[in-house]
């Protein structure tokens, strides 16, 4: 019997005729893993991102608008707490429900999927994982059903070496006095309370930093003027400037001295958002670029008919399916370790790289439509960038993730 080969070039195209058929192609293999229930939230985030985000994304990017109303239609979705035990506002859900709900919003807007992913992941879930009951009570509840928290760890001067953070905690009788400046703070100007990192002795590097909660409206604690972004920009971003901040012990986060594994363990599950929002941008850069091959006629035909689209439409597919995959699996993994440095790295190590792979393939279909804000490509584009620097830059996820190698087959 002879064995008909089929060429690379053969592959990319089968691949590519499967999206293009329907324009807008269901991930049926990927979807067929997930549950009923994760479905559901699935199907409720996407719809809410195509009536309530879709059609208003281009204006709060234009406007640097925050999508306030928007904020607390998820917060009384139970979308703003979806970690988070019932009994304190939550959905209870686990990380891969997260990354489902932050790549649908992400979708509808790259910008509130930002607002969503930090503050479930760096607030959310770090208060349900190490705060006190009390801790609980008066600063989880409250921020599960509209209230925003913030995440507090970067400074002007220490960005991917957290031992270098300057901001000093000094012990005060029951009190703690905080000065410094954080800065790169998300939702910094909406948020009602942040976690903030601080050092209880420079000397001791990453053994002296530690974790407090510090409400918003704390004396001696202000806000930067808002950064103006290449991308994401319904969402602020901030300086937070700390005058002789008083925070009473009880705010502690943990004991002094274990904010640097409190962080870096968080940040893992936060990679995981991040690449979750790449997902749903690259994921709107491919539908437009689907549908506009659609429509753009050419020699009287649709572009998608001409081999190189095709083949550019291959690539960007099969880029973001993969991506998918390793972030759902990170996702479950995180859910069963509390370490995860390996696969959460990967994860978002390919998932921001196919978001700016995928939007730059769209940019390249559209032709001069993807270069003018009449059309979202510039904006996909623009915010998919973002993904490759935040929650820790590529390169050194990529550091990381060669140390986890090395390790893995001595």
């Amino acid at each position: 019997m002879q064995v008909k080969i089929m060429s690379f070039r053969s592959i990319t195209l089968i691949i590519c005729n499967a999206y293009t058929k329907t324009g807008q192609q269901q991930r049926s293999f990927s979807l067929h893993k997930l549950s009923e229930q994760h479905l559901q939230l699935q199907k409720t985030c996407r719809d809410f991102a195509e009536k309530e985000l879709k059609p208003i994304a281009a204006q709060l990017d234009e406007e640097k608008k925050f999508p306030a109303a928007q904020i607390q239609k998820l917060g009384q979705m139970g979308l703003l707490g979806i970690t988070a035990d019932p009994k304190y506002g939550g959905l209870g859900e686990n990380s891969l429900a997260l990354a489902v709900a932050v790549e649908e919003i992400s979708k509808g807007c790259g910008g509130t999927g930002t607002i969503v992913s930090i503050h479930n992941a760096l607030y959310v879930n770090l208060l349900q994982t190490f705060g006190t009951e009390n801790q609980k009570e008066k600063f989880l509840a409250p921020f599960t059903c509209g209230t925003l928290g913030c995440f507090a760890l970067s400074e002007p001067n220490a960005g991917s070496d957290v031992s270098a953070i300057s901001t000093i905690a000094v012990p005060d009788g029951d009190s703690y006095i905080l000065t410094g400046t954080k800065s790169w703070v998300t939702s910094g100007k909406e948020g009602k309370a942040s976690i903030i990192f601080a050092t209880i002795n420079p000397a001791l590097k990453h053994k002296g930093i530690t974790a407090f909660i510090v409400p918003a409206s704390t004396p001696g604690l202000s806000t930067g003027k808002p950064e103006n972004k290449m991308g994401i920009r319904a969402s602020s971003t901030c300086n937070l400037i700390l005058e002789n901040v008083r925070v009473p012990k009880e705010n502690l986060i943990g004991a002094p001295g274990q904010g640097f594994i409190i962080a870096m363990q968080q940040l893992e599950k936060a990679r995981i958002g991040i690449a979750s929002q790449a997902l749903g941008i690259g994921q709107a850069a491919l539908e437009l670029a689907v549908k506009y091959s659609w429509e753009r006629k050419s020699f009287g035909e649709p572009i998608n008919k001409l081999q190189v689209v095709k083949l550019r439409l291959a690539d960007m597919a099969t880029k973001l399916e993969a991506a998918r995959l390793l972030v759902w699996r990170a996702a479950v993994i995180s859910d069963e370790k509390s370490r995860t440095t390996k696969y959460t790295s990967m994860a978002k190590l390919a998932a921001s790289e196919a978001a700016t792979f995928v939007s730059h393939g769209a940019i390249q279909i559209l032709g001069g439509m993807g270069y003018v804000s009449d059309m979202p490509a510039e904006r996909y584009y623009r915010d998919a960038r973002i993904t490759e620097i935040y929650a820790g830059v590529n390169d050194v996820q990529k550091l990381l993730i060669g140390d986890m190698v090395i390790k893995d087959y001595q």
